[in-house]
C-alpha cells in the first residue's frame, strides 16, 4: 500500500511539473495573432494557398470599404503614361468615362510621368473623368514577363507587402487620392501552380491588402485571369482572409463582360467589384489625339479626389 501511494504521488508531481513547464512565464507576451501564412493550415490540392481552420470553403472576403467607395459603371482605358490634360479634354467625346493611371510602385514600366500630379488629378476629376489608381509593386518570384524579373518579391513577403502598401498609400495621398478610394495592385502573370512561388505571392498580396485596408483605402487587384486572378479565386474558395476587395481581370481577345469570367465563380467579387480588361495595346484616336491603350469594362470603385 505504501509503495502504491508513493507511485501515485510521483505521477501527480510529474503532472504538475509538466503543466508548469508548458505554461507561459509571468509577464510573457501573448502569442501573435497576425494570421501569417505560416500559422494557417494548408488546403490540399490548392497550390500555395493556405486556409483558415474552421472557415467554410464558401467564405467570401467582406466587401468592407468597397461598398462605400464611389463606383463607376461603363468603359475605361489605361495607358502607360498618363495623358496630358489637353488630351484628356479631347478624349471626352470617346466612349470612355474612366482612366487607369500608374501612379507608383517599383515595378512600374513608365516611371517618368511628366503630366501626373495632384493638379492633374483634380483637373481631370473636374472634367468628369473617373480615376483608377494602379500601383505596380514587387512582382511574383515566378513572374513570366522578362522585364519584371528584376523586381521580384524577396524572402520576407509579408513585411515587404506591408511596406509597399504604406508606400502606395503615401503616394496616393500626395496625389490627392482620399481615403475610401481603391488602390489597384498590379501583379503581372505568374506561374501560380508552383506551390512555393504561389505561397510567397499570396503572402505579399494579403499583407498589402491588410495594410491598405488598415490605412482606410480599398485594396484592388489586377492580374491575368488565368494566373493571379485564378489564384485569388482559389484562395477565396479555401477561406483565406485579407484578399482584395475588387478584382480587375485581364482576358484579351474576347467580348467585354463582367460576370462570365470562367476563372471566377459568379458570386465572387459581385456586385460592383469587377473590371474586365478585354483588349490591350490597341491604338485609338479621339479629338485628333492617338494613344495606345488597354480597353476595360467596369463596375467598380473609383478614386475620391480632393
Amino acid at each position: 500500500m505504501r509503495l502504491q501511494k508513493l507511485i501515485i504521488g510521483l505521477v501527480l508531481a510529474l503532472a504538475v511539473l509538466t503543466l508548469d513547464m508548458t505554461a507561459s512565464p509571468p509577464g510573457a507576451a501573448a502569442a501573435s495573432t497576425d494570421p501569417s501564412p505560416a500559422d494557417l493550415a494548408t488546403v490540399p490540392g490548392v497550390p500555395g494557398v493556405s486556409g483558415v481552420p474552421g472557415v467554410p470553403a464558401t467564405f467570401t472576403e467582406p466587401a468592407d470599404l468597397a461598398v462605400r467607395a464611389p463606383a463607376f459603371r461603363g468603359r475605361a482605358f489605361d495607358t502607360c503614361i498618363a495623358p496630358s490634360v489637353d488630351t484628356m479634354r479631347r478624349w471626352q467625346n470617346s466612349q470612355y468615362g474612366a482612366v487607369g493611371v500608374y501612379y507608383g510602385g517599383r515595378g512600374r514600366a513608365c516611371k517618368r510621368q511628366p503630366h501626373l500630379s495632384r493638379s492633374w488629378m483634380r483637373t481631370v476629376d473636374g472634367m468628369g473623368w473617373r480615376v483608377l489608381p494602379v500601383y505596380v509593386g514587387s512582382q511574383s518570384p515566378c513572374v513570366i514577363a522578362q522585364n519584371k524579373k528584376g523586381v521580384r518579391i524577396g524572402r520576407h513577403p509579408w513585411s515587404q507587402g506591408t511596406r509597399e502598401a504604406r508606400d502606395a498609400v503615401r503616394r496616393a495621398e500626395s496625389m490627392g487620392i482620399r481615403t475610401r478610394s481603391p488602390l489597384y495592385l498590379d501583379m503581372e502573370a505568374y506561374a501560380h501552380r508552383k506551390k512555393a512561388c504561389a505561397h510567397t505571392t499570396l503572402s505579399f498580396v494579403r499583407a498589402w491588402d491588410r495594410e491598405v485596408r488598415r490605412l482606410g483605402y480599398v485594396p484592388g487587384f489586377y492580374s491575368s485571369a488565368d494566373s493571379g486572378v485564378r489564384h485569388m479565386e482559389l484562395a477565396r474558395r479555401a477561406g483565406v482572409r485579407d484578399l482584395p476587395a475588387v478584382m480587375w481581370f485581364a482576358r484579351w481577345h474576347t467580348r467585354p463582360h463582367l460576370y462570365r469570367e470562367p476563372s471566377l465563380r459568379q458570386d465572387a467579387w459581385n456586385p460592383g467589384r469587377r473590371i474586365h480588361q478585354y483588349a490591350g495595346n490597341v491604338k485609338e484616336r479621339h479629338g485628333g489625339r492617338t494613344m495606345v491603350i488597354d480597353r476595360n469594362l467596369m463596375h467598380a470603385p473609383v478614386a475620391r479626389i480632393g
